[in-house]
């Protein structure tokens, strides 16, 4: 064995550098100025802003006790006028005759209401609501409420 085959048994370490030349100089790793470079820096995350909108963008928020059931079109009692006595009142039938209108091909929901002192012709009321007073006055003109 010579001198110059001499190896150790362990690596001896490199001195850090400081400066331009080093792994941890200037900067030290912290990139430029501002916020970042300084400790302690707490930089928000983007994608928690954009979480915290969801609500809004949903319409939630301030109008989150809305309700999300369709409510019905309402049909005043004195439309039915249109109707001969025996005719079968529905949806359809009231599409039909211009008393309301389709939604995207699409038949809304009715409820009929109504107190009135005009006489109503004895209609059969099918697949609508009616409240308590037109129900009344529809059976006691000889119609009828399914």
């Amino acid at each position: 064995m010579q001198l110059h085959n001499v190896k150790s048994k362990t690596k001896r370490a490199k001195s850090v550098q400081v400066g331009r030349g080093g792994k941890r100089g200037k900067t030290s790793g912290r990139g430029t100025k501002g916020q970042g470079a300084r400790a302690g820096r707490k930089i928000r995350p983007e994608l928690r802003d954009t979480i915290k909108r969801i609500p809004k963008l949903r319409g939630l928020g301030k109008n989150s006790n809305k309700s999300i059931q369709v409510k019905p079109t309402i049909v005043d009692i004195t439309k039915l006028v249109a109707f001969k006595a025996g005719e079968k009142v529905s949806p359809l039938t009231l599409a039909e005759k211009g008393i309301i209108s389709v939604y995207k091909g699409r038949l809304p929901k009715i409820k009929i209401l109504g107190k009135t002192e005009e006489s109503i012709p004895g209609v059969n009321v099918v697949d609508c609501k009616v409240s308590a007073s037109a129900t009344s006055l529809i059976e006691k003109a000889g119609g009828s409420v399914k």
